[in-house]
């Protein structure tokens, strides 16, 4: 247990931020499965649609401390990859 008040003030701003950070996350690996299920359906409109959803909310928290901002780019750079390769398909 922290002795110090600073040491306690620490210990609630760490809570604090945890909680966050958890809700941060969950929030995008929601939109991740949201994501993927529109892949694995075959709709590109729709894929395209909650990947720019995805991106903006990505780049949000890469702006933060909760996401380090090259993870962000490389979920992106993945799911961009799966999404132009089922455009491709859909309209080829």
């Amino acid at each position: 247990m922290a002795h110090s008040l600073s040491a306690q003030k620490r210990v609630r701003q760490n809570a604090k931020r945890r909680v966050n950070n958890r809700a941060r996350k969950s929030m995008v690996k929601t939109q991740i499965k949201n994501l993927e299920s529109a892949l694995g359906s075959g709709e590109a409109t729709k894929a395209q649609d909650q990947l720019k959803v995805l991106t903006r909310k990505l780049d949000k928290l890469s702006t933060t401390s909760t996401l380090h901002k090259n993870t962000a780019a490389r979920i992106k750079s993945r799911l961009t990859r799966q999404v132009n390769a089922l455009s491709a398909k859909t309209a080829g």
